[in-house]
């Protein structure tokens, strides 16, 4: 299959439209987002742009119901009232909503996951270490991916918050085991990149993120994926619809 990747949004509701333009034009069979929908540099005191970007991601929902999303740290941020860098305050009742709407426009078969599996490919949001994996599942449900993931998707605030888990890891950074080295690919975002980039069994997405001063980090390219095959290239955002 192949799954059209949307990194770390954050704040950018563009690329919800250039996502369903490269849906509608054939480009991907599905798609997959990586989330964290708000905050952004100078943006806390803007809830009109959250309001866009909610607008814009449920838009994109109701239009493509089949495409499966991860939470991101920043999302969860305001699910469980847990502030950190970036967190507003004054946009933190428009977060809440826009993501109450989008989970009720979800299917009921299709909710937002820590971790999404399509084929032998993992995506989520900051990545799933081995450590992780043997500390929450059962030894005898380690070798059984789909196990694995059910188990991590049923974790709650206690598990999920802190440095290790599929929404804060920075894998990128640290030579600790992957969950699954060769069985099974991983897909993130979290970590601003320069570019697409596959280490091993991960390939980092996260191009879209900007410097404090508003400049592009990395490309702001989509990662498009054969998740049987494993092969992947980037598509390059129009200059066009690079307003917000």
């Amino acid at each position: 299959m192949k799954v059209l990747v949307i990194p770390d949004v954050h704040l950018k509701p563009y690329m919800f439209r250039q996502a369903a333009d490269l849906l509608r034009q054939g480009a991907a069979d599905q798609a997959v987002c990586l989330m964290d929908l708000p905050d952004d540099w100078g943006s806390s005191r803007r809830p009109d742009l959250y309001g866009q970007t909610y607008d814009a991601a449920i838009a994109f929902a109701e239009e493509f119901p089949a495409a499966r999303w991860c939470w991101g740290n920043h999302d969860l941020s305001y699910v469980w009232r847990k502030q950190q860098s970036g967190y507003s305050s004054s946009a933190a009742l428009t977060v809440q909503e826009g993501l109450l709407r989008l989970r009720q426009t979800l299917p009921a078969d299709n909710p937002i996951c820590y971790v999404q599996k399509i084929d032998d490919v993992l995506f989520s949001h900051g990545g799933i270490l081995d450590f992780f994996a043997r500390e929450h599942v059962p030894a005898s449900k380690y070798n059984d991916v789909d196990a694995v993931v059910q188990v991590i998707n049923s974790l709650g605030r206690e598990a999920m918050w802190n440095d290790a888990s599929p929404v804060w890891l920075r894998p990128q950074h640290s030579k600790m085991r992957l969950y699954k080295p060769r069985r099974c690919l991983q897909v993130v975002g979290h970590t601003p990149m320069e570019e697409i980039t596959r280490r091993g069994n991960l390939i980092s997405c996260d191009v879209f993120s900007l410097y404090r001063d508003g400049t592009p980090i990395g490309t702001q390219e989509f990662l498009l994926l054969d998740t049987k095959t494993w092969q992947y290239r980037s598509i390059k955002a129009r200059a066009s619809d690079l307003e917000i």
